[in-house]
């Protein structure tokens, strides 16, 4: 990633874009941003505290973002710029110098929209793009290439949809977000009822109402509400390939890792984060600031914020199987080492009644 072949920024010039301190040649040239591990003279870097396989004394990065207190473990080539927190600043550096840029403007014409949409001014449609009755597509929006939108969709200023995207009737999204390639929003929620035996289908009939600056990643599905509303809050980051079932609530600024799963009308709290693979029982609650690490099946509500785990760590396949025999013989084991309790409590206290 180049930002000027031939000139760049100098080191002074991110430190002042950053209000930040500086040490070193001020006058040193970025030409691109980089990791510390594979870094040049040119680069931008950021160290922001001990990683494993990190060295940053071994790192060729011509200017690194550091905090002060991290002065001393910097190689002595480098140009530092000192801030609180150096990955924050790092992405602030990087969205002033490759800011995002649309391969298109205007509507292409190929393009096909209903007569009745209102499109705001500069407004992006995208080349083969579908834009339904009665939408509402908002300043500063992007429609990317191949993207449907059914009946009354609402899209939010600045929202840019990447491409082939999928929004369904009547559905809503904020301001300001960014949903990738393949995500799907508003298809029916898994609502089925047995008659005898055989299984109906429950009409879907709610929607789906996404908050502002929420970003979603590709080929995650959102499904609408059964009868009430699937909501996504403001802030929301949502990672690939992650499945949200009909009627979920996802409160502000909570953070999900791909291939999360959550079951209908399961509702997750403000500030929290579901690592990769995480799955979440149907009709649960979990409290803000709850953090559940990944592979993790949660089958009961959380009312208490923290950091929660399940399921079993990899190990050796002999292992494992040793222990997974063991497993099945816990009940047993249990009900023996509650009689022996017993035996020694009567041993030790022979004039104590028994329960």
């Amino acid at each position: 990633m180049q930002i000027n072949p031939r000139n760049g920024l100098s080191a002074a010039e991110i430190a002042d874009h950053v209000s930040a301190s500086l040490l070193g040649s001020a006058e040193r040239r970025v030409l691109s941003v980089a990791s510390l591990g594979s870094a040049t003279s040119r680069d931008l870097a950021y160290f922001s505290g001990p990683r494993r396989g990190v060295n940053p004394q071994q790192s060729q990065a011509g200017t690194i973002l550091c905090r002060t207190a991290d002065i001393s473990l910097m190689p002595e080539q480098a140009t530092l710029i000192c801030v609180p927190s150096p990955q924050l600043a790092f992405i602030d550096i990087v969205e002033w110098m490759y800011p995002r840029q649309n391969a298109y403007s205007g509507v292409d014409a190929s393009a096909v929209i209903h007569p009745t949409v209102k499109l705001a001014p500069n407004v992006v449609i995208g080349p083969l793009a579908v834009i339904g009755a009665n939408c509402l597509i908002s300043a500063g929006a992007v429609v990317g290439t191949g993207t449907i939108l059914g009946q009354n969709v609402h899209i939010g200023e600045d929202t840019e949809l990447v491409a082939r995207v999928t929004v369904l009737d009547d559905c809503e999204i904020g301001a300001r977000c960014l949903i990738q390639p393949g995500v799907v929003i508003g298809s029916d929620g898994f609502g089925l009822a047995n008659d005898q035996g055989r299984w109906r289908r429950v009409p879907q009939l709610g929607r789906v109402i996404i908050g502002d600056d929420v970003d979603i990643g590709a080929n995650t599905t959102i499904d609408r509400g059964a009868l009430d509303d699937t909501r996504i809050a403001n802030g929301v980051k949502l990672d690939n390939l992650i499945q949200i079932a009909h009627n979920v609530e996802i409160g502000e600024h909570s953070a999900v890792a791909g291939c999360a799963g959550l079951a209908g009308s399961s509702v997750v709290g403000k500030h929290c984060t579901l690592g990769g693979g995480v799955g979440l029982a149907g009709h649960l609650t979990l409290a803000d600031g709850v953090h559940v690490t990944g592979m993790s099946m949660v089958t009961r509500s959380i009312s208490q914020a923290g950091v929660y785990s399940a399921g079993t760590p990899l190990d050796t396949n002999e292992r494992w199987h040793k222990n997974a025999a063991r497993f099945k013989q816990l009940d047993r084991i249990a009900h023996r080492v509650q009689a022996l309790e017993l035996r020694l409590n009567a041993f030790q206290n022979p004039n104590e009644e028994v329960l």
